[in-house]
């Protein structure tokens, strides 16, 4: 179990930590001879170029290099009995080292055992698709492209599988802005209307907690039932809010309209 910590005043505490502020790391273990995964290393290494392997939390992590990583999964899956691909994905360390780090996560269940094969791809470097060793590494190379912008040579199908086809940017890049870009900002507006009514109906909001009931559209009309598009220059009618049916719900308190408070601002 975590450790508990007492939540009390914990929106009085910084939410950001000291910028030299060291995260520790999980152990990592050597493969010495005669233990589970030594044979595995071995093996793998009189085939392959090893750049660096060790247990972490029970389970195997290898570092080979990105131009023979078809090879590698398949000799993994074919000659060491991992017959599962579980994950695939990338993680961006672009600032700190100049491109990504592709991890590919396995499963042996005659052997019950796990690893985690791993390579460095620079920046614009595309890596091969391993989806004829494991299909379904096809829709996961296709998030990693989507997300990251990493293609797989020779893949079947390699387009976005998440975002629109026209999206532009990756939005797992540390990069990409939180909020969004002004792309992301008239995406919805110009497909919807077009750029000529951008002045008509403002940028998107960002914000995913909050309902405008005056919305330029009448998206939401939250008590307010109106023909779509209708002009409020003028009022509309009100329509009473009822937030429960009439009979109220069994062992639930009625909640009243008129006891309601609509807060003018976020806290």
């Amino acid at each position: 179990m975590r450790e508990y910590r007492p939540k009390k005043d914990v929106q009085k505490k910084s939410y950001y930590r000291d910028r030299f502020y060291v995260a520790p790391q999980v152990p990592r273990e050597k493969i010495e001879e005669g233990s589970r995964f030594f044979d595995d290393v071995k093996s793998l290494g009189s085939k392959f170029e090893v750049k660096d392997s060790y247990v972490e939390i029970n389970q195997l992590v290898v570092i080979v290099e990105s131009s023979s990583i078809f090879e590698v999964i398949g000799y993994m899956k074919n000659s060491l009995s991992y017959d599962i691909l579980n994950e695939m994905s990338a993680i961006d360390y672009v600032a700190k080292c100049g491109g990504f780090e592709i991890f590919y996560q396995m499963l042996s269940l005659s052997t019950t055992k796990r690893a985690r094969i791993k390579c460095f791809l620079k920046e614009g470097e595309a890596i091969e698709s391993v989806s004829s060793h494991f299909r379904c590494a096809d829709w996961s190379e296709r998030e990693m492209y989507d997300m990251f912008g990493i293609r797989a040579n020779n893949h079947p199908y390699m387009k976005r599988i998440l975002m629109p086809d026209d999206w532009e940017g990756h939005p797992l890049l540390k990069t990409y802005p939180l909020q969004g870009d002004e792309f992301a900002q008239w995406y919805e507006v110009d497909k919807i209307f077009g750029k000529e009514y951008r002045e008509v109906v403002g940028p998107e909001n960002r914000d995913g907690a909050m309902i405008d009931r005056y919305d330029t559209k009448r998206f939401s009309r939250i008590g307010h039932e109106v023909e779509y598009g209708a002009s409020i220059d003028l009022g509309e009618p009100d329509t009473n809010l009822k937030y429960q049916e009439e009979k109220g719900v069994f062992l639930i308190k009625k909640l009243k309209p008129e006891i309601s408070k609509e807060l003018e601002k976020r806290k």
